[in-house]
Parts: C-alpha cells; structure tokens; sequence
C-alpha cells in the first residue's frame, strides 16, 4: 500500500513499520523515531522499493561456508546479510564467537523478486556492494593459493535486497565440497 500510494495514515504507518520489524526483521536506527512522517515514508519506500530474495536456510551442523548475519552497511543500515566465512575475522574474539553461534547456515534453496510492485523489472546493477568482494584461499595441484573473489551472488550482488531467511529441512543440503562427501548416504543410490 505505501509503494502504491506514498501517502497513508498514521495507523496505516505504524502497521508498516510493524510488518517490517516483526516480519522482515528491518532494524530501524534511532534517527528513524525523530523523523517527521514524510520522511518516514519517503525512507520505507527506498527500503521496501528493492528486489526480495527468501533464503531457505538449514541449521548449521558445521560445515564450512558462511551464513546469516546482521551486517551494518555502509550507510549504517543494519540489515540481514548472507557472509561467507573468509569475510569474518576469526581472529577477532568478537567474531569468532558471532560466528560459533551461528544456528543456520548458506541458503539452500533461494526464491527471488526481480520486479518492483508496479510490475517494472530492477536494474540490479543498482543494488551491488562493489567492495563486498574478498580473499579467499584455494589449492591447485597441491600449491595453496590466494584468490580475490569479486562479490558474490549472495554477499554482494544481493547485498542491498530485501533478504528473508526461512528453515528448510536439512536433507535438501547435500553439497560436494571434497571428494569424501560422496562417501554420505545422501550420495549412495537408494
């Protein structure tokens, strides 16, 4: 209703800002409460006026890869963000614990809105995070190697989306990262 129409009442405002804490789990920062109501539309309308990716996610049983996180943004947004492991600083005490405790892990399966509600496709070269691209470490015929990774699909090319997490059953994650995981009995013919 606010894209449609930009303008609703005060009730119809606070419902809004409901939904969007309760359900798309946006963190308004303090400035958002001071703001007149203007501003407060004018500000959900950039923040819901953006493509949506629902990540179905599984509980984190430790295997290697990233997952959800709160991410403050370079505006200082504080948003859901999916974060690969060799984006978090291990040596960091503080976020080595942030990320022992992750309960989920990389989504699974992703189902994606590329429209906006008028029905208009996104351009969306305009909600990339050029600098969320990382190094990450790689062997090749036994030598270790360093390797830049430019942002990826889920930590930047999505990065200033709406992102909502869901739990998906752990038997629809079966991934082959070394030779060893066809040896699990979800690889074995039935």
């Amino acid at each position: 209703m606010l894209l449609e129409h930009r303008e609703v009442s005060d009730s119809k405002l606070s419902e809004i800002v409901d939904y969007c804490e309760r359900t798309i789990l946006f963190r308004f920062n303090s400035e958002f409460g001071l703001m007149e109501k203007m501003e407060k539309m004018d500000y959900l309308y950039g923040r819901l006026n953006r493509p949506l990716r629902v990540c179905g996610m599984v509980k984190n049983e430790g295997d290697t890869g990233g997952g959800p996180f709160w991410i403050k943004g370079k505006t200082g947004e504080v948003t859901l963000q999916i974060v690969e492991t060799s984006q978090i600083d291990l040596k960091d005490k503080d976020q080595e614990s942030i990320f022992k405790s992750a309960t989920h892990f990389n989504p699974v399966d992703v189902a994606c809105s590329f429209v906006d509600f008028k029905g208009d496709f996104f351009d969306l070269s305009e909600f990339v995070d050029e600098n969320a691209g990382f190094i990450s470490i790689k062997s090749k015929d036994g030598r270790t190697l360093k390797a830049l990774e430019l942002p990826g699909l889920w930590n930047g090319a999505m990065s200033d989306w709406i992102s909502v997490f869901v739990e998906v059953p752990l038997i629809t994650f079966n991934p082959v990262k070394v030779i060893n995981d066809l040896l699990k009995k979800e690889h074995q013919p039935s």
